[in-house]
Parts: C-alpha cells; sequence; structure tokens
C-alpha cells in the first residue's frame, strides 16, 4: 500500500454513521466554504477523484501536477483528521466514469459549480441523471450581477472593477476610493535596478506524501516537460499560509512600484507567487484581501494587489463563463486567426531563439512552471504575436507551462488579452511592443547577442505587426499614435521589417537559434 492510502486509512474517522456526501473538484480544496466549512463534520462525507487520464491530456508541466496531487492528498489527510470521512478514488479512467459508479451509490453527490469549463462538461452527464447536484461556488468574490452591469460585450475590467469596489466598500471612504482614484497603475512601473533587494523564492519542508507524488510524476510522466523541484512544492495548509505570511511580510510592501519590472535576478521580484494555491483554493481570495487591506504598506501596492484579485482574476471568470469559453459570441468578436499564423517555435520548448528576454524567460518557466504576469504578457505573449504565432497554440502552450493555468483563467489572458484574438471583447488594444520596452523594464538585454538600439529585429517585428494589422487596427483609438508612427515609414524601412520578420520566422520555423549575422538587415540600419 502508498504511504498516503496507508496514511489515509489511519486518519479515517471509525463508525458507520449516515453521512452526506460531496464531490470535491481538484481546485476546491479548503472547508473554509461551502458545505465542509459551515456542518458537523461527523455528517459529512467527501468524494476526491484521481486520475492519470486528466493528466493525459495535455503535457503539463511535471511540477504542475506534483501540486495538483501533492495538495489534494493532503486536503483528504487533513479532512479525515477532523473527522470527515474520504473516498478517494484512484484510476486511469475520465472523472465521469471514476465518479459516476460511486455517484450512483451514494446519489445525490453535491458539487460546488466547478470553475473550469472543461471539468463542468466532462461532468454533465452526471448532472443530467442527477447523480450530481450543482450548489454555487463560494469561493469568487464578485457575483454575475456585478459583471452584467456592464452591458457587454465587449467588457472592460476597470468599469467593473469600479463596481465591485462600491459594492464591497474595499478600499473605499464614504463612497469615494481611498486615495482619490480607484487605480494606482500608472505610479506601479518601474524598472528595478537591485534595490531594494528581492525577497528568496520560499522553500517548504519535505515529506512522505510529497515525495511519493514527486515519484510517481517522474514515472509516469516522464515524457512531460518541465523540471520537479521537490523544495519548492507548497502542499499542506500549514504551507500555504507560511507562503501567505511570507508574501506579506516580504513582498507586498514593494510590491506596487516594481510591479511591471523583469530581472534575470529574480523570477519573481515582489510578486507574492500565491496564484497557484490561490486557483486550488488552498488560499481563499477573501482572505489575501482582507488581509492585504490590513497591511500598513503603500497604497499603490496595496491597491495594485487588490486590483489583481478583486479586479482582473474575477473579471476573467466572468468573461468566460458569459462566453461559454469564447464559444458564443458576436461574429464580428470570434477568434481569428492571423492569416498566415505560424506554428509555436520550438524556442517555447528549448529556450533556444538567441533572443535573450524569450530563452530566459522559457528557461525559467520550465524549471520554475512559474514567471510573473509581465514577463508572461510583454515577453511570452508579445514576441508570439509579433511572430504571427496561432493564438490557440500560444493558449495551449500556457495551459501547460504554468502551474496555475486553468480554462478559466488561461484563455482570457492568453488567447483574448495577450494575443487579441478576439478583438475588443475585453481589452482594448494588442500588448505588442518593440525592444526599447524590454530594455527599459528589465536587464535580458543586457544578456544578448542582440543590441536593443541597432541589431535587436524585436522593433522591426513591432512595426511590421502594425503594418500587416492596419485594417484591424484602424479605428483603434489606442493604437492612434503607433498606428501614425507606422504608416509614416518609408517603403525601404517597411521592406526591412518584412525581410526581418521573413528571416526570423524561417530561421525559429526550423528550430535554429538567431544571431546578427542571420538576419539580412546590417547593424548601420539600425532601427530606423
Amino acid at each position: 500500500m502508498s504511504v498516503f492510502l496507508h496514511e489515509l486509512a489511519k486518519a479515517q474517522p471509525k463508525g458507520k454513521q449516515r453521512r452526506r456526501w460531496l464531490y470535491v473538484p481538484y481546485d476546491q480544496l479548503t472547508d473554509r466554504i461551502g458545505p465542509l466549512a459551515r456542518e458537523s463534520a461527523s455528517g459529512l462525507g467527501i468524494v476526491l477523484v484521481e486520475t492519470t487520464w486528466k493528466a493525459r491530456q495535455r503535457p503539463y508541466h511535471k511540477q504542475k501536477l506534483a501540486l495538483v496531487l501533492a495538495n489534494q492528498r493532503h486536503f483528504a489527510l487533513e479532512q479525515a483528521r477532523r473527522g470527515i470521512k474520504v473516498r478517494y478514488l484512484i484510476g486511469t479512467e475520465p472523472y465521469a466514469e471514476l465518479l459516476g459508479q460511486v455517484a450512483a451509490e451514494l446519489a445525490p453527490l453535491q458539487v460546488m459549480r466547478p470553475a473550469e469549463r472543461e471539468l463542468r462538461a466532462e461532468l454533465a452527464p452526471l448532472f443530467a441523471d442527477g447523480l450530481l447536484q450543482e450548489i454555487p461556488h463560494e469561493g469568487w468574490l464578485s457575483t454575475a450581477a456585478d459583471f452584467e452591469e456592464q452591458e457587454g460585450p465587449p467588457w472592460r475590467m476597470d468599469a467593473f472593477y469600479r463596481v465591485v469596489r462600491q459594492r464591497t466598500g474595499i478600499l473605499m471612504e464614504r463612497g469615494k476610493p481611498v486615495g482619490g482614484k480607484f487605480s494606482f497603475d500608472a505610479d506601479n512601473r518601474k524598472p528595478w535596478h537591485g534595490t531594494p533587494s528581492a525577497p528568496d523564492e520560499l522553500t517548504f519542508p519535505r515529506d512522505a506524501i510529497k515525495d511519493e507524488v514527486l515519484a510517481m510524476v517522474a514515472r509516469e510522466f516522464a515524457e512531460h516537460p518541465g523540471e520537479l523541484r521537490p523544495d519548492h512544492l507548497p502542499a499542506t495548509q500549514r504551507d500555504a499560509e507560511t507562503l501567505w505570511a511570507h508574501a506579506k511580510r516580504e513582498c507586498l510592501p514593494q510590491f506596487g512600484p516594481y510591479e511591471d519590472a523583469m530581472s534575470t535576478r529574480s523570477t519573481g521580484l515582489f510578486h507574492t507567487r500565491i496564484s497557484p494555491l490561490l486557483n486550488l483554493h488552498r488560499l481563499l481570495p477573501v482572505d489575501v484581501v482582507r488581509d492585504a487591506v490590513a497591511l500598513d504598506i503603500p497604497l499603490a501596492s496595496k491597491e495594485g494587489f487588490v486590483r489583481q484579485i478583486l479586479g482582473w482574476r474575477e473579471f476573467v471568470r466572468h468573461v468566460h463563463e458569459a462566453t461559454d469559453g469564447f464559444r458564443s459570441l458576436p461574429p464580428a468578436m470570434a477568434a481569428k486567426e492571423p492569416s498566415a499564423a505560424q506554428p509555436l517555435p520550438a524556442a517555447f520548448w528549448r529556450g533556444n531563439s538567441g533572443l535573450h528576454c524569450l530563452d530566459r524567460v522559457v528557461q525559467d518557466v520550465w524549471r520554475e512552471a512559474y514567471s510573473h504576469h509581465i514577463t508572461r504578457l510583454m515577453v511570452i505573449g508579445n514576441l508570439a504575436s509579433l511572430l504571427d504565432v496561432s493564438p490557440r497554440a500560444l493558449t495551449d502552450w500556457f495551459w501547460v507551462a504554468y502551474a496555475d493555468a486553468y480554462d478559466w483563467v488561461v484563455e482570457p489572458n492568453v488567447l483574448a488579452m495577450a494575443c487579441h484574438a478576439h478583438g475588443e471583447v475585453m481589452t482594448t488594444k494588442p500588448y505588442v511592443s518593440g525592444s526599447a520596452y524590454i530594455d527599459r523594464m528589465s536587464d535580458y538585454c543586457e544578456g544578448c547577442a542582440f543590441d536593443p538600439k541597432t541589431t535587436c529585429p524585436v522593433t522591426r517585428l513591432y512595426w511590421h505587426f502594425l503594418n500587416r494589422n492596419q485594417a484591424r487596427l484602424a479605428g483603434n483609438h489606442r493604437m492612434a499614435i503607433p498606428m501614425r508612427a507606422a504608416a509614416q515609414r518609408t517603403p525601404a524601412q517597411k521592406r526591412a521589417d518584412a525581410s526581418t520578420f521573413a528571416a526570423v520566422t524561417s530561421v525559429l520555423a526550423k528550430g535554429g537559434t538567431l544571431s546578427p549575422d542571420s538576419l539580412p538587415i546590417p547593424a548601420a540600419a539600425a532601427q530606423k
């Protein structure tokens, strides 16, 4: 018998008293919301499902698999030890098949509405047959009514955020936002040059449950990408609380000013790294927002963090629900592949493009299953857009690469925001830039074979992006200035931009590495 199953058998409550049963999905691992928070432990039982079927649907990062499985196993033990009866199902079949057998015995099983559309679709037959009964998911901070105050699509996060702030009173005084404005985003754009010192990445104690999961993932999913990092695997409730305490103490005081900064010296800088545990509900959004508001830290840092949780996280969930995962939209907002969409280059798996910014972030992701939101948006997403990569291919890459990625998170953030594949459904413009932005906000250019002011192809890729998307971006007021600048480029410059795009995409499509000598534009031409 495995260590986990042995420990679970020992922890199970004795007796055969009648219990009401709940199914707990893999991303609802908490007893602080729903029936588990309100009802007597002696009257409840839970069903948890662990199946290799889910893990084999995509080549998920090994560390993500370990994170989900270790947390679910520890959650099972925590609940058994407090008197909850636990049925822990292990198999290779789809969820509906494994769960259906037990649901028929214990029906109806109640479940808080699954966050992931993919899981809801998989379990639909059990709901239809009355074997599963949906109850509201109590982990969210906003309501459908909050979202519906906008008559979208299109929808806008800032308008939604104001509605939720006003309804909840969070960071509000006498009906007005604390500090006189709802967002301090404009104040939070400083590059980081080494001071103040960035906190070290936290480590967590090893235990037999974690080690067993790590060994299983290494054995069963050896072909999956990514490193396993045993000392960086939070899995118990105590681990989650330790991470949050560290974040409050070491990260949040400096979070605001350096929120957009990027560095080779720290992959996280002052970002909290709590999103993987937040999306599993090991940490609750209501708790982290309440705690952040109570901290004695600069308002720009406090509001910037609250906006990420109360604003953006809630907003993308509503957009995903309202569009049925972007399957139900007006024709004008249906996803549009670029006219000649490129497949995802091998460099996104290998980190060998020759562009140091991209390679460093890719290598960090395959080591940590993490990077913060600006490296995701302005390095990974930006360069993929400039290279005309298929939005769906990039979205699927994010889904497997990041420990915090689930469909309701990754599809809005990547498909609709980073790639702007649905136009202005939830963002007003594409998030693209040339080399100047990356050079200003990071130290990536210092280690690159390309010079950001002369030989770097990223700026020419940027101009070519604007040129080939003229029709799509015409009339977009937020793109008016760069589009006018693009229109003023000479025919020779536009030919050089197009030649650079063709050369870069050709080299990357073959799995090659870019160098200044591999591009057709001599250094003397610079970025003119």
